[in-house]
């Protein structure tokens, strides 16, 4: 879209908030792409997840926290769902396209009294993230709590995780292609009540991933030291990013370690602005002044940024 409204082949695309630093590919045996995954590869996988995650709750691998958002609904029959807003829409529409009635709510407390409640924690596009204990209260006063925490990587202390069982019903959704910026790999997980997990499981077959994406997971999700360090490149960049908004005259609503979200004086005229040097950010439907912008990767894409808030 942004070429055919604006022109040029050389974008830089600060509209999705996945890392444009990512994980350094590691080879990857022929087997991986010629042979069907082993359950044994997988365990591993699954294996690597958990102590990521901090989690001794079941989990199983999704291609990409996407899947997981439209095999949720089928879980149970349609009911009443309410979502935390404003947040990602493909949850209210994957509940919908399944029957079920979705209504959006702006506090923890409204989620109360659904057969379903999802919650994004971090919030995707402000940032807004729910301590544990809270999220816990909710799962006691709803039918099945889902936490998509999709950009939660550089906050560990956030995550529910850890906190699954005690009679809840909760499932989390965890994305790996955004934090370790491969999202083609297209690799997810859900971590939850075994019972859930296993028709997930069900539902998604028996070959869910690739074996490539297993073999690239499994490295990954091991890799303490890169993901120590990225969290803290990626905590100076949002830093850096802040700065740069903030001599442009626009204000930090809020963002993740990932992204960043503004309010400008004109979120259109701010997109076209950076859109005159090939860089394209995200709007929203429900606010004119609101700018999303992921971080730059590189030196050349950290000028251009400087270059364009500067015209």
């Amino acid at each position: 879209m942004a070429m055919a409204c604006h022109g040029g082949t050389d974008w830089i695309d600060l509209s999705t908030g996945i890392n444009r630093q990512p994980y350094p590919l590691p080879p990857v045996l022929a087997a991986a792409w010629t042979d069907l995954p082993t359950r044994a590869a997988m365990a591993g996988l699954l294996a690597a997840g958990r102590s990521a995650y901090r989690t001794s709750a079941a989990i199983t691998a999704v291609a990409g926290a996407q899947a997981a958002i439209q095999l949720i609904p089928r879980l149970a029959t349609p009911g009443r769902a309410r979502i935390l807003q404003p947040t990602y829409n493909e949850h209210a529409a994957a509940l919908a396209a399944c029957g079920w009635t979705v209504e959006p709510v702006t506090t923890l407390g409204a989620l109360a009294g659904a057969d379903l409640a999802v919650v994004v924690n971090p919030n995707n596009p402000d940032g807004q993230t729910f301590a544990p204990a809270a999220l816990l209260s909710v799962a006691a006063s709803v039918g099945r709590l889902v936490v998509d925490e999709s950009f939660a990587d550089a906050r560990p202390q956030a995550s529910l995780a850890s906190s699954i069982g005690g009679g809840h019903s909760i499932l989390v959704l965890r994305s790996f292609g955004k934090f370790y910026g491969l999202a083609g790999v297209r690799l997810g997980f859900v971590i939850g009540p075994e019972g859930d997990i296993c028709r997930l499981e069900d539902m998604s077959g028996p070959w869910p991933v690739s074996g490539a994406a297993i073999a690239i997971g499994r490295q990954a999700l091991g890799d303490t030291d890169w993901r120590d360090a990225t969290i803290a490149r990626l905590r100076v960049d949002a830093e850096r990013l802040d700065g740069l908004a903030a001599a442009t005259g626009w204000s930090l609503v809020g963002g993740t370690e990932l992204f960043r979200l503004y309010d400008t004086p004109s979120a259109p005229n701010a997109q076209s602005l950076l859109a005159r040097r090939q860089i394209w950010s995200r709007r929203f439907p429900y606010s004119d002044r609101w700018l999303r912008l992921g971080l730059p990767g590189s030196a050349m894409e950290w000028d251009r940024l400087d270059q364009a808030l500067g015209d």
